[in-house]
């Protein structure tokens, strides 16, 4: 069974007109080699012709409408070449100087369409289904004294010998095919197809920034959205509230895993696809950007015996790369790791992962209750969401676990306040509280057309007291064919790491503000974000306009 039929069959159970139980029924029941489970269906009166491809064609915005020749002109027959029209099924209903109108049997024939317009020299061509024997009839008898297709035809359409093109080389699945393999070849972090008011937009984030690229036809807009919903398991005939999927892929012998989200806009299903590089795994502490004093520092935190460290950023800032990289360096036999995760983005191996199942009951502080009774040496809880939570992480900190978590918060300080705000108890923070990093990502600067520069008087201004210790020579990217002319490839992370002293404990139990907290921080030798960033423009790692753009909240 093709492609197509998968699809068409999945569409017509979703609407109601087939049961599954009929579609396994007349699968088992095929003869003949050339039939469908489709053709089973439709020849066993299960469901009609016009049934599927109306539904079919309603699905892709076309007209389904009955063709018969005795009422097509005889002017715009001509419009078309029957050795054309033969080969692509289609026959000529409507036409004027700017476009025709062609009824074709085959609500997917997007190819026929494509070629037509080539043909008739860029002339707009729409389409209309009508049942397959009508289209035959009426081709038969207006092209009835035509010869069939020439050499020359076909060779200027790019046919094969016979003429046909398989269900799977259909042009929207390989479209969307297209759409996905390029954004993992161009290194991208997610997909988005964005359904515009006279556009079907498709943008790839690369390197956390978006970059528009050349957008379909507006035409094969839910086309290409219901192929990536089939991909990622989704109902196709949902389109009132979100959904959520996963479509798996490989791409020159490398795994990948896609999260996919569908959202009803305005317009059509937006669709945002997160692509999951497993080769992320590989990357170590060094690799993340810490600079030698904070990697010291960070290693040592993560090798304690017990208590909590948090890693605090927006989404997107790379906390879970962040987690994975932690677990992936203590990961030795003589220890036992666990996490807690919504969803299990990565497989790693040597650690018991849980996913998260709130259908039956398994929210994180379920899980987590759940697996301390597994005596892990250390838990990853993907993310602390509420005191109930909060308060288990914390307690098993007491009772001799080093937990990992993430929390949505600007700075590291900021997590206590949080911690505080959701309802954990001050003396529960104050003891279990080991640490909060916060990060985020900046954009490196591409090592192939780096080039150096002096800054500018305002920028020496911007970067404050680094400046006396700054080289006379500033780096940016020019912009090469590698960077795709942005001057930049790859990211970092930039860090500010918050470490619990004796003094920060009293000020915690105290209920301290944020700021408090801070000042004895920055006491105690605390870089900032903003800090830890100049110091990367120093180093020619980032430039300063990158710094500036991710800590535009920084207070200091």
């Amino acid at each position: 069974m093709t492609s197509n039929d998968e699809y068409v069959l999945q569409l017509l159970t979703e609407r109601g007109f087939l049961m599954p139980e009929q579609v396994q029924a007349a699968a088992q029941s095929m003869k003949a080699e050339n039939e469908t489970t489709l053709d089973v269906l439709v020849k066993s009166g299960a469901i009609g012709e016009d049934e599927v491809l109306g539904t079919v064609a309603d699905q892709f915005g076309l007209k389904y409408c009955h063709v018969n020749a005795d009422a097509i002109n005889a002017d715009i027959v001509k419009e078309i070449p029957g050795d054309i029209a033969k080969k692509y099924g289609v026959v000529p209903v409507v036409a004027d100087e700017d476009s025709i109108t062609v009824a074709l049997s085959d609500p997917m024939g997007y190819d026929a369409i494509d070629s037509l317009r080539y043909v008739l020299h860029g002339r707009d061509v729409e389409a209309v289904v009508s049942p397959r024997a009508e289209v035959q009839a009426a081709m038969a008898k207006l092209y009835a004294s035509e010869a069939s297709a020439d050499v020359q035809t076909r060779d200027e359409l790019g046919l094969g010998d016979d003429g046909e093109a398989s269900g799977d080389d259909a042009p929207v699945i390989k479209l969307a095919t297209m759409i996905i393999t390029t954004a993992i070849k161009m290194k991208c972090s997610d997909i988005h197809l964005e359904p515009m008011e006279k556009e079907f937009r498709v943008r790839y984030r690369i390197d956390g920034a978006l970059r528009k690229m050349d957008s379909p036809p507006k035409r094969l807009q839910q086309a290409i959205i219901s192929r990536i919903k089939i991909m990622s398991k989704m109902k196709i005939s949902e389109k009132r509230i979100p959904q959520d999927g996963r479509i798996q892929i490989s791409v020159n012998g490398k795994d990948l895993d896609l999260r996919v989200s569908s959202v009803p806009t305005n317009h059509g299903e937006s669709i945002v696809m997160r692509i999951l590089d497993k080769s992320n795994l590989s990357l170590g502490l060094p690799q993340l950007g810490f600079l030698t004093d904070d990697q010291a520092t960070f290693e040592r935190l993560i090798k304690l015996p017990d208590g909590v460290v948090l890693v605090t950023g927006p989404t997107g800032s790379g906390k879970t790369t962040t987690l994975y990289a932690c677990l992936g360096q203590i990961n030795t036999p003589d220890k036992k790791l666990i996490t807690v995760e919504d969803p299990v983005e990565y497989q790693m191996s040597g650690i018991n992962q849980v996913q998260v199942n709130k259908d039956v009951g398994l929210d994180f502080s379920a899980a987590l209750r759940s697996i301390l009774r597994q005596a892990p040496n250390i838990v990853m809880i993907g993310e602390i969401r509420d005191a109930e939570t909060a308060d288990i992480a914390m307690e098993a900190a007491l009772t001799g676990h080093l937990v990992f978590s993430t929390l949505h918060t600007n700075d590291a300080p900021s997590a206590v306040t949080r911690l505080l705000d959701i309802g954990v108890k001050p003396f529960l923070v104050a003891s279990a509280l080991r640490a909060a990093m916060a990060q985020r990502l900046v954009r490196a600067i591409c090592e192939k057309c780096k080039e150096a520069y002096t800054p500018t008087e305002r920028e020496i201004r911007m970067l404050g007291s680094i400046s006396k210790t700054m080289p006379e020579r500033m780096y940016h990217g020019a912009g090469c064919d590698k960077c795709g002319r942005s001057g930049y490839k790859g990211r970092k992370g930039i860090f500010e790491i918050f470490k619990v002293d004796d003094t920060i404990q009293r000020l915690i139990f105290d209920h301290a503000p944020a700021t408090l907290l801070r000042q004895r921080a920055r006491e105690m030798g605390m870089r900032t974000l903003r800090e830890d960033g100049m110091l990367k423009v120093a180093s020619g790692m980032t430039s300063l306009q990158e710094v500036l753009r991710v800590t535009m909240g920084d207070a200091d």
